[in-house]
């Protein structure tokens, strides 16, 4: 199989745009409960295939979406995360989602680095949100780790648009000037 470009690589990932054999892995991940709480809800395979099609067709006309995570050690697909700006959406989000059985591992942040990396030095963007549900501590505690802050309350688009996220983010001069 060839590797869709763009591919980034940390020590422990490897990041890359979606691919048809991802479906699977992809439809196990929104169908748990525990795992999509946060995330809009368990997901039946038919909005899971629309899921991963709504993230590889923003590659085709954003230029950029989502990655698949794809651990080193093993070649497993466990989760997505990266740059994701659809229509409506409250701004240039870079957002995860880490299988359930690799919560607490840093993936998540791990990946996310990358990405904001990606999302300032390639796409060019000023700002990064991560629209979290107040309920989400994990995911804040990234945002955290991130060096991101809590900016502001803000609705997604319809059809996600039932309860407010809270918006965390930081600017392109602030992600440069943190500690490494």
């Amino acid at each position: 199989m060839v590797t869709p470009e763009p591919t980034l690589e940390t020590d422990r990932l490897i990041l890359r745009p979606p691919v048809a054999a991802d479906f699977e892995p992809w439809a196990a991940f929104a169908a748990d409960e525990e795992t999509m709480r946060h995330l809009g809800g368990a997901q039946p395979r038919s909005v899971a295939w629309r899921g991963i099609c709504s993230v590889t067709g923003a590659w085709a006309i954003r230029g950029h979406s989502m990655f698949s995570v794809i651990e080193k050690a093993t070649g497993r697909w466990v989760g997505r995360l990266g740059p994701w700006q659809p229509e409506g959406w409250p701004g240039a989000e870079v957002g995860w989602g880490i299988v359930r059985d690799c919560w607490g591992q840093g993936y998540a942040s791990e990946g996310a680095t990358a990405a904001i990396d990606y999302a300032f030095d390639e796409l060019g963007w000023d700002e990064v949100i991560h629209c979290i549900e107040p309920a989400n501590l994990n995911s804040q505690k990234v945002a955290k780790r991130l060096g991101s802050t809590y900016l502001r309350d803000d609705w997604l688009p319809v059809p996600y648009d039932d309860h407010p996220v809270g918006i965390w983010g930081q600017s392109r001069a602030q992600w440069k000037a943190r500690p490494r």
